[in-house]
């Protein structure tokens, strides 16, 4: 009984509860941006995501389990492709191009949504340990979202970047753009895994982030 207590008093409930509420920011920006995807290709004349329940903010419909892990561990990361066939699209190219830009642009204006959130705790709610990890939530979470948002313009297949460079592509750039996505990925975990352009990468997510924090607060 005695080890039990020892073991209970030990926990850092303050580090576990920061944890959970990453986990929980992790899922919402990868849920908000993958369902972003699928509402614009439906918009766009496209029932694929929707036949397939991918316009759902149930993350469980989305998670991509190693995409996840690098939002947790280092701040940007993906999902699980949204399907979408541009056949039903009345100018392909172009529909894709705003299909793959519906997710970025989501991840931002949830950021938007979630400072100005912070910004009512911040001038309005009472100093108590429960509204400061509130407060913690919405700002850690859109800085999360903004991380996810500007990696995925990043323009190598299969992120969203190289959807919207492909739309101004000629025909035949765009296709052997394409039929290299299946290496993409496997690019994309040996420059995470090598730290290539984190440092890029982080001072771009951390201006994109901290203008939006001046426009807010």
């Amino acid at each position: 009984m005695n080890s039990f207590s020892e073991l209970w008093n030990s926990l850092d409930f303050s580090a576990l509860l920061s944890a959970l509420i990453r986990v929980v920011g992790v899922f919402l920006c990868l849920s908000v941006h993958e369902t972003c995807h699928g509402l614009a290709a439906y918009a766009l004349g496209d029932p694929t995501a929707k036949r397939e329940h991918r316009l759902s903010l149930n993350p469980l419909h989305h998670i991509d389990w190693l995409g996840f892990a690098s939002m947790l561990l280092l701040g940007f990361g993906w999902a699980k492709p949204v399907p979408v066939d541009m056949r039903y699209f009345k100018k392909p190219k172009q529909g894709m191009a705003l299909t793959a830009l519906a997710g970025p642009v989501s991840n931002l204006l949830l950021a938007i949504m979630l400072l100005l959130l912070g910004k009512c705790v911040y001038l309005c709610a009472p100093y108590t340990v429960a509204w400061d990890y509130v407060y913690y939530f919405f700002m850690r979470t859109a800085a999360l979202s903004v991380g996810l948002g500007i990696f995925n313009l990043i323009p190598i297949p299969p992120l969203d970047g190289s959807k919207v460079l492909a739309a101004i592509l000629p025909d035949s750039a765009y296709m052997k753009l394409m039929r290299y996505e299946r290496y993409g990925m496997a690019a994309l975990l040996l420059l995470v895994f090598l730290g290539i352009g984190d440092n890029i990468l982080g001072q771009m997510i951390s201006a994109v982030y901290t203008f939006l924090l001046n426009l807010i607060f």
